[in-house]
């Protein structure tokens, strides 16, 4: 496997002592694969479609498996399968809230806004082992570093306190994803996670303790929950979680999710396999038309609901450090 650049240098490249099985019912059939990063504090890409520009991923691997999830091919670059590997074989970085520490005090950080959640969830099933986001919070909170947090889980609600307390002193935001409220669909597309109704209950909680949150409403997925009456009944919902605000993406198909997600289309809805083909035969994306349609739709149904009249965002207590002239960019590792 790949393993050197999860690596410490001067150490055996690769696993912190033996794969881990655990056998409790949440975790049957899930290996943890313990390493120690070099690195945690990513630059992302410029090529990259996101409006920020660094993030920390503490677990490589999701046991939320996800049909659809665009990073399954990150999983190919340490010899994992795209597939089944990507939903059972977790990288579990265990250094990383000792290493986020040291990384924003190091005198090259210029103290730019973090995103965690953004390639695999942070508060998938693994956290609840192994604990790295609390050690996180802290680090960011004692530095006054502002950062957001993108989840399907509702395991981030056990750090409320830590987010409260980080709220006073720098700019935190949250944002549960939820694209579609049906429950069979769920069942299939989303197995490992929470119901989407069991989010949106953490959206009002954390809106009602002043951490903003809002609904990434992604994916959309065509011909399965794009229909008028599926849009609003998603809009709806997320208006009655109180949402800052919901914003609208439509599933994309990068290789690795590609393959996942055709061969999860043959199982159950055969007929679909042809329409994919035409409608993404051109690349990841769906055509450009149809994601603005789907865009607008939902922005004219959050203007119908109230969505995003009102920011619910704690006050800050201690006020952040002024900002800091920017270092030359340098290419961080990716993993």
């Amino acid at each position: 496997m790949r393993w050197d650049a999860l690596a410490l240098d001067g150490e055996d490249p690769g696993l912190f002592g033996s794969p881990v099985t655990v056998d409790t019912p949440e975790f049957r059939g899930i290996t943890f694969h313990e390493i120690r990063a070099k690195s945690i504090i990513n630059r992302v890409p410029a090529a990259s479609r996101v409006p920020f520009q660094w993030t920390i991923n503490p677990y490589r691997g999701c046991s939320h498996a996800c049909v659809y999830c665009f990073a399954r091919n990150t999983h190919k670059y340490l010899d994992f399968d795209t597939g089944r590997d990507f939903d059972s074989q977790i990288v579990v970085k265990v250094n990383a809230p000792e290493l986020v520490r040291r990384e924003l005090a190091a005198p090259k950080w210029a103290g730019g806004h973090i995103a965690m959640g953004t390639n695999v969830d942070c508060y998938q099933r693994a956290e609840g082992r192994y604990r790295l986001m609390p050690g996180i919070i802290e680090a960011l909170r004692d530095a006054a570093n502002p950062f957001s947090i993108l989840t399907k889980g509702s395991l981030i609600l056990r750090d409320l306190p830590l987010l409260e307390e980080a709220a006073d002193r720098t700019e935190v935001s949250t944002a549960v994803s939820v694209g579609f409220v049906d429950k069979e669909l769920w069942r299939l597309l989303e197995p490992g996670t929470p119901s989407p109704l069991k989010r949106l209950e953490v959206c009002a909680t954390l809106n009602e303790h002043g951490i903003g949150c809002g609904v990434l409403m992604g994916p959309v997925i065509p011909y399965l929950t794009d229909t008028p009456r599926q849009l609003e009944a998603a809009v709806r919902r997320i208006a009655e979680a109180g949402a800052t605000s919901v914003s609208a993406i439509v599933l994309h198909l990068r290789p690795g999710a590609r393959e996942w997600f055709t061969r999860w289309l043959r199982e159950h809805h055969p007929e679909l396999v042809a329409p994919y083909e035409r409608l993404y035969g051109r690349g990841a994306y769906a055509p450009k038309d149809y994601q603005h349609r789907i865009a607008q739709r939902v922005k004219d149904l959050a203007d119908e609901h109230g969505i995003g009249g009102r920011r619910n965002v704690r006050r800050l207590r201690t006020p952040p450090p002024p900002p800091q002239r920017r270092p030359e960019p340098e290419q961080l590792t990716i993993l």
